[in-house]
């Protein structure tokens, strides 16, 4: 065995560790205080296992992907390969929330007491959308008059509104919810992809792509409106790394800022991407020619909402009050701090952990050119990684994120997921991704 495996070998049985000691002592927390608000520590969720019409379509993507998806990935022609990733990503994500049936898994999951479709249907709260815009911060409080659910009072309003607009065309529902979220989830990975090969090299993208579509995001991915968020901050990167690349700057640099706006007005916390979109810039060849064009779309979202009486900024501080009005000034910062980067390990899988060793490893060989776009494509893509990692430290000092990042950090998680490029062995990492998801999903009914 050589070394670097051995290596990568040791990081993942850290991470390994990193979980058991978080489930040990979280759980004699939860039993002993009740201080977590979960029932299976770290994660948002309970001990049932349980099998399910997913169980079978989830098993044979895994092994499809695991024995033959390195093949395509190094051979397809590049389009096909962004299909076919989207579509396998979306088998995947669809299988695995299928293990807890339709109604469960996907029909009813945002339907419940905390989320989004709570206000609207028979109890249409944004019939008038302009004056639910208006009146959005005087509902935030856990104390003030018809208190928001607690998805709609922590995020901003764009994320409500994206299922209230598809309630209006007829595609109203949570199974309707929970298809959209899947299936533009699933986009994620091809943005991704798209992102890597821009800055990176097309090599670097295709080792990429079997880590991309088979993670055990997945399990979160199906059915979270953050796998939505995910896909929305991923193509805003993306159009990002084509427009300072030099393809269509103009375009490409105007839709980046308007899903970069759309990006703030969906979660607050997402407005750390702007260390990957800075990450991005370093690496682009033609970093400065599509900020006008950037700047110009990233208004048109917060100018709209600001007109339609939404104050952003009052809606944020309000929001950290109701935080720790309720279990967020419960939680204890000090096991959440390191706890959440346990649950960050099972998102993202082994694979992903021993890939990052070997990034942090890339990023401090020797350079033999002092400018950023004349690195290596592994340098390069050590940098990218790196970048998301610190916005995802960033949301975890904060103390805004405690508990349940296993869906929180999932638009975090998706650029993590690139670093299984630099793995030897892709096949046997691969199959560690999806055995961990398969258990997770099997073992555990998440909360989400």
């Amino acid at each position: 065995m050589n070394r670097d495996l051995l290596r990568d070998l040791y990081a993942a049985l850290a991470a390994a560790l990193l979980v058991t000691t978080a489930a040990v002592i979280g759980t004699h927390l939860e039993s002993r205080y009740g201080n977590l608000h979960v029932n299976w520590p770290p994660l948002y969720g309970h001990w049932e296992p349980h099998l399910g019409p997913g169980t079978p379509a989830a098993i044979m993507v895994a092994v499809a992907v695991v024995a033959y998806g390195p093949l395509p990935a190094a051979r397809l022609p590049w389009r096909a390969l962004l299909c076919t990733a989207w579509g396998t990503a979306m088998a995947w994500t669809f299988s695995l929330a299928l293990v807890d049936g339709w109604q469960r898994g996907i029909a009813r999951r945002l339907t419940t007491k905390y989320e989004y479709l709570q206000v609207i249907g028979p109890v249409n709260r944004f019939d008038d959308v302009p004056a639910a815009l208006r009146d959005f911060t005087r509902h935030i409080l856990i104390d003030s008059p018809d208190a928001w659910p607690a998805h709609v009072a922590g995020h901003p309003p764009a994320a409500t509104l994206t299922f209230v607009f598809l309630d209006r065309i007829g595609l109203d529902g949570g199974a309707w919810a929970g298809v959209w979220c899947i299936t533009l989830g699933a986009t994620a990975a091809v943005a991704v992809l798209v992102t890597v090969r821009t800055l990176c090299g097309e090599a670097l993208a295709r080792r990429a792509a079997p880590f991309l579509v088979l993670a055990p995001a997945a399990v979160w991915m199906g059915t979270s409106a953050d796998g939505y968020f995910a896909a929305v901050a991923a193509w805003a990167v993306a159009l990002l790394a084509l427009a300072v690349a030099g393809h269509r700057p103009r375009s490409t640099g105007l839709a980046s800022g308007l899903l970069f706006g759309l990006t703030a007005y969906l979660s607050y916390g997402l407005t750390l991407f702007a260390v990957i979109a800075a990450g991005v810039l370093l690496l682009g060849s033609r970093r400065l020619r599509p900020l006008p064009y950037v700047l110009a779309g990233f208004v048109v979202v917060p100018a709209a909402f600001t007109l339609a009486g939404f104050n952003w900024w009052k809606a944020y501080h309000l929001l950290v009050t109701r935080y720790y009005q309720g279990a967020g000034g419960i939680r204890p910062y000090g096991y959440w701090v390191w706890a959440n980067l346990a649950c960050t390990a099972l998102v993202v899988g082994p694979a992903t952990v021993a890939g990052l060793r070997r990034a942090g490893s890339a990023s401090l060989r020797p350079r033999v050119r002092a400018r950023l776009r004349h690195y290596a494509p592994e340098t390069r893509l050590a940098l990218l990684v790196l970048a998301a990692l610190l916005a995802l430290l960033a949301a975890d000092l904060s103390g805004m994120s405690k508990a349940e990042t296993e869906r929180i950090w999932l638009p975090f998680a998706m650029w993590l997921l690139p670093a299984g490029a630099f793995l030897t062995r892709p096949r046997a990492w691969l199959a560690a991704q999806a055995v961990l998801a398969l258990l997770l999903n099997h073992l555990l009914l998440t909360g989400w």
